[in-house]
């Protein structure tokens, strides 16, 4: 494996800037500019990288979609949430048609906000392609074209191009897929999601998105340490503060950046990024909180090695 790409970061539904937060961007970098001047497009840039994220960045509002790039041929793709759009534009850009390629898409769970992105991925219309769709779910097949039938969407699943192929999966058990070592794991979350732990011969990346994790459960919390235990990059559902998670937003099937770094640390792992944003949230509050959770790394690392904080946008890259 070789890298990890975020086209969708929101949890539970997409959202979009408004007109007030573009501006307020505007107005903050126009403050920091006062008084300067740019004889060059480069020094401009210069100083636009130098900007908060908050301001000079977005971590942007489409659903879960997450893709794995393999040393293979073949994509792997986690969720099939609003991201799936440009993932497929993306990829239709990249090798244009025909020239079939093959995609194992691994679906955490059958809410809307992981699906919804399926029927704009412009590679399941493309003859020659291969679509496999990967789940622990029996009714993953079900949901699929559900979305796809009148009257929810106008083209119907059966006008798909490509060949779409449906493997449920058995919690707990490794398969090998296309070079790459898969092992779902049951999580916990209405209607129940999965977990997906890929391993290569050098590098393991974890996809662990809707999951709740109760804090006096030591047989589930040494369950996750295995499930996470050395991997190069844990995604993981950081979607409410840990006051939230364990009061008002208890049994919401959804977890905590505190949470996060505890379970990444017992684990030594070596990069944990914080997933399915809060649709609430801003830019500058998440900016926030990623700083908090640098913080309360620092402070709780004892003599472990460093773990990174990342905090997942979309279009971010990140190498293996």
């Amino acid at each position: 494996m070789k890298e990890v790409v975020f086209w969708g970061t929101r949890g539970a539904i997409p959202v979009a800037p408004t007109h007030r937060d573009i501006r307020e961007k505007i107005v903050a970098a126009l403050i920091a500019a006062n008084g300067k001047s740019f004889k060059t497009r480069a020094a401009l840039d210069e100083f636009v990288d130098k900007l908060p994220f908050a301001v000079n960045g977005t971590f942007g509002g489409n659903s879960s979609c997450v893709e794995i790039v393999g040393d293979g041929p073949a994509h792997f793709i986690c969720d099939m949430g609003s991201g799936a759009r440009p993932l497929g534009q993306a990829k239709i850009a990249r090798f244009g048609v025909p020239n079939p390629q093959t995609y194992h898409i691994f679906i955490s769970h059958l809410h809307w906000d992981h699906l919804m992105g399926f029927p704009y991925f412009a590679p399941i219309y493309i003859p020659g392609n291969r679509i496999v769709i990967h789940g622990c779910h029996p009714q993953l097949e079900n949901a699929i074209r559900l979305q796809m039938r009148a009257p929810n969407f106008p083209v119907d699943y059966t006008q798909a191009g490509a060949t779409i192929e449906f493997d449920v999966m058995t919690p707990g058990v490794a398969k090998y897929i296309a070079g790459i070592n898969v092992t779902p794991k049951r999580q916990m979350h209405a209607g129940d999601s999965y977990g997906y732990r890929f391993e290569s011969l050098d590098r393991t990346v974890v996809y662990s998105t809707d999951s709740e994790h109760k804090l006096d459960n030591k047989a589930e919390h040494d369950e996750f340490v295995a499930f996470f235990a050395k991997a190069d990059l844990v995604i993981f559902d950081a979607m409410y503060s840990l006051a939230e998670a364990i009061s008002v937003k208890a049994d919401w099937g959804h977890s905590s950046n505190i949470v996060g770094v505890e379970l990444c640390q017992a684990a030594a792992a070596r990069r944990l990024a914080l997933f399915h944003h809060e649709p609430c949230h801003d830019d500058k509050q998440l900016s926030r909180l990623v700083a908090e959770t640098r913080r309360l790394e620092q402070i709780t690392r004892g003599s472990r090695p460093p773990l990174e904080i990342i905090s997942a946008y979309d279009g971010l890259t990140i190498t293996l």
